[in-house]
């Protein structure tokens, strides 16, 4: 089933080749934007939500292989998949070094084509959750107090309650109150799903009230 939250990004130097991919893409639910070239849709490309890429790897500005290296160097990455020619095999591996998520070759099948772009629009949900995600955690860190924080390192790096005490200098039972307060400012109901929900941000760079 086509997702019309994700826009389908079609960038192809073919005013022809946009139209029909752009008409099939369409006919088949997905929502589409057409650019003319790799540098119009680098200037658009910070400003995406909820994308997804399909572009041509030989173009006369900038070819698909750099226009995965811009897009990976500005962070505004997408799920993509390019469009290959005959004997452009070694390019269309380069793009997949550089993050691609497919290439097909011409000629191609509707479906084939079809087939690839639903796996990008579940990849660019995937990723629009994952940010949603990490943003209600970091609204929830950002509730907790400055000593909550702190039993929550100790917590995160597996460290026993008597351990933070010794090294906050309070009481084990006072850890626990943190912790028990902590996780349910957090909204978990067990040590693993907390840890698992914090993996990898930056505690110390948490706003705290």
């Amino acid at each position: 089933m086509a997702s019309v939250d994700v826009v389908v990004h079609i960038v192809d130097d073919e005013e022809a080749v946009r139209n029909s991919l752009a008409f099939l893409l369409g006919a088949s639910g997905f929502a589409v934007r057409t650019h003319a070239s790799a540098a119009a849709f680098l200037e658009i490309a910070p400003g995406i939500k909820n994308g997804c890429l399909v572009t041509d790897l030989r173009m006369p500005d900038i070819d698909g292989v750099e226009l995965l290296r811009r897009l990976n160097a500005a962070g505004t990455m997408l799920p993509t998949i390019v469009v290959t020619g005959h004997g452009d095999v070694h390019m269309a591996v380069e793009a997949m070094k550089n993050g691609a998520l497919d290439f097909i070759e011409k000629p191609f099948s509707d479906g084939v084509l079809i087939d690839s772009i639903r796996r990008a629009v579940d990849k660019a949900n995937s990723l629009l959750d994952a940010d949603a995600a990490e943003a209600r955690t970091r609204d929830r860190l950002a509730t907790l107090s400055e000593r909550e924080i702190q039993v929550l390192k100790g917590v995160v790096e597996g460290r026993a309650n008597k351990t933070i005490a010794f090294e906050l200098g309070i009481s084990p039972r006072t850890v626990e109150v943190y912790r028990a307060g902590l996780m349910s400012k957090m909204q978990t109901k067990s040590l693993a799903e907390l840890v698992r929900m914090v993996m990898g941000i930056d505690l110390d760079s948490v706003a705290r009230p």
